[in-house]
């Protein structure tokens, strides 16, 4: 898996932080890795980007972004608010693809979810991943509605002939809810693919040196973790 293709289910689930427990998890069983934002929005030239914050709660990794526009929007509509070239698929697929040949793993993080826009011709996280062949990792959320929004990724990830490579909860609260609870046996079963992990909230907030020792907890060995799904299915069931 040189090169794995993340995504979430919406926006402000945890997607970043969930990359950098990928990329922490990954350092610590000794790969390289590289991260790549292929479009980076609500960010001014000289603020720390999603691709900073990776490499600032991870480690060592290789971090860049393709384009950075200012406006917290969907990347087509934010370039084309800035008078600004947008990025295109392919090119998000052809600088994955030259770090695949220099790194164990390559880290692609969309923006928001499976079909935000990048460019006015509609092309999407999606596309760029069918141009990889890279499995597609779906970050969700923990509570009530996550299940709609979660198959409907997964389908469309197939339909397209892409593979989920699982699902990861984004933010697990500390004290979960019914609904959040049931989640935990629901998702996997509406999206078809295994739960690969759960971070916990405010994951983000912890120092770099205590995030990097744990992350590798919040993961399944799939994800180079030592995360128990059944064992964490059983200790949170209603």
């Amino acid at each position: 898996m040189p090169v794995l293709v993340i995504t979430g289910t919406g926006t402000e689930i945890g997607k970043t932080v969930t990359t950098a427990a990928v990329a922490a998890a990954a350092l610590a069983a000794g790969r390289s890795v590289a991260v790549l934002k292929a479009a980076q929005t609500g960010v001014g030239p000289d603020e720390r980007g999603d691709a900073d914050e990776v490499a600032r709660l991870a480690g060592p990794v290789t971090a860049g972004e393709l384009a950075r526009f200012p406006e917290p929007l969907a990347p087509g509509t934010a370039a084309r608010r800035a008078g600004m070239a947008p990025v295109h698929p392919h090119e998000v697929a052809e600088r994955a693809a030259k770090l695949a040949t220099e790194h164990d793993l390559v880290l692609v993080e969309g923006a928001g979810g499976l079909l935000v826009r990048f460019d006015a011709a509609g092309g999407t996280l999606a596309d760029a991943a069918k141009l990889l062949g890279a499995p597609v990792l779906v970050v969700a959320q923990a509570g009530l509605g996550t299940l709609n929004v979660t198959e409907l990724t997964a389908r469309e990830l197939r339909r397209r002939g892409l593979e989920p490579a699982g699902v990861v909860i984004g933010s697990w609260p500390a004290a979960p809810d019914l609904a959040t609870r049931c989640n935990v046996a629901d998702l996997p079963e509406v999206a078809a693919a295994p739960l690969l992990g759960a971070l916990p909230a405010g994951a983000g907030a912890l120092p770099p040196t205590e995030f990097r020792t744990a992350a590798p907890t919040w993961l399944s060995p799939r994800l180079d973790g030592t995360w128990d799904a059944e064992a964490f299915r059983v200790r949170e069931a209603p």
